[in-house]
């Protein structure tokens, strides 16, 4: 009996070191990317300590001639007239946008299963996939014209229906269902893909069976691709918790004004604005840094909820 288990043991260490050879020629090419993270990423965290320092720039970072006052600037950042409002925005428009960026793409990625012309699948796939690419530089150049009050398509469209002109930027209660929008717009292309993906590996055999059951495309789609699917979707959307405070700096920094505070301002850009985007006063670098590290401490634990939920229910691990 020993004997035999000595046997497994053998060439379960075996298997696992021809795997690890196999693997090697990948794990050396991760070292550049590991590399780069750890400098850009990792390094860059001992800068949190400002956080719990009354930081002055002209005595260096790490000098011991800081001021520390603990958690004052944790206090101070929540006593603030408008961090609940820009907590409640940064969790309202992060929120519909992960329900958008997993409903959209599965409806999307459905109806293409169902599309028989190969050429006109791929060209639809490269169509919504394209503006993934796209920086928001560039798209909120494009939206401010397509929405422009006067000269924009989309009133230009309203006015044929006597509906007056609508400053869709300008507006703070239809500036962040434009957030919304067009992030979605922007981004579900690649979730579309990675269901597409994953509606491959779904058997045939399922659909042939259901056609001769009598069922349409629709319960095809509900009793055979869906369940077939359920642990990608169950993925993606538990992994999408970690993004519950990350509304999209790049997008509401590019696309919002002044006006439009009240209900678009999020945690990034109130961070970017007290820091090095400050403007008729002194830069509050602890106290943006102590949001930034709120924000992160979050993201931390909703990321590990995250990860339990998807090897619970999904059975995905990380190593």
């Amino acid at each position: 009996m020993k004997r035999l288990i000595i046997r497994k043991k053998r060439k379960s260490n075996q298997k696992r070191l021809l795997y690890f050879k196999k693997a090697m020629p990948l794990y050396l090419m991760l070292i550049p990317a590991i590399i780069i993270i750890f400098i850009y990423c990792y390094i860059p965290m001992a800068g949190n300590i400002i956080a719990f320092q009354k930081f002055s720039a002209a005595k260096g970072l790490f000098s011991s001639k800081q001021t520390w006052v603990g958690l004052d600037n944790f206090k101070y950042i929540f006593s603030m007239k408008n961090t609940h409002q820009v907590i409640y925005n940064t969790i309202f428009i992060s929120f519909f946008k992960i329900i958008l960026s997993i409903i959209v793409p599965l409806i999307v990625a459905l109806l293409l299963n169902e599309v028989t012309k190969t050429w006109y699948k791929r060209t639809v796939q490269t169509i919504v996939y394209f503006p993934y690419f796209i920086s928001w530089v560039i798209l909120s150049g494009i939206l401010f014209d397509i929405l422009s009050p006067s000269t924009g398509i989309v009133n230009s469209i309203l006015s044929v229906f006597n509906i007056d002109p609508i400053y869709f930027l300008g507006n703070e209660n239809t500036f962040p269902w434009v957030v919304i929008i067009s992030d979605t717009w922007k981004n579900y292309g690649f979730n579309t893909i990675l269901y597409l993906t994953a509606i491959t590996s779904v058997s045939q055999e399922l659909y042939e069976s259901a056609a001769i059951d009598g069922a349409g495309i629709l319960k095809r789609m509900w009793n055979v691709t869906i369940p077939g699917i359920l642990p990608i979707i169950i993925l993606v959307s538990v992994l999408s918790l970690g993004n519950i405070l990350n509304a999209g700096f790049e997008q509401v920094f590019n696309l919002a004004t002044p006006t439009v505070y009240s209900t678009g301002d999020i945690i990034d850009t109130l961070v970017y604005r007290m820091s090095i985007g400050a403007s008729g006063g002194a830069s509050q670098y602890s106290a943006a840094t102590a949001i930034g590290l709120f924000k992160s401490f979050i993201s931390f634990i909703m990321i590990s909820i995250g990860y339990y939920l998807a090897k619970r229910y999904a059975d995905y691990r990380v190593f």
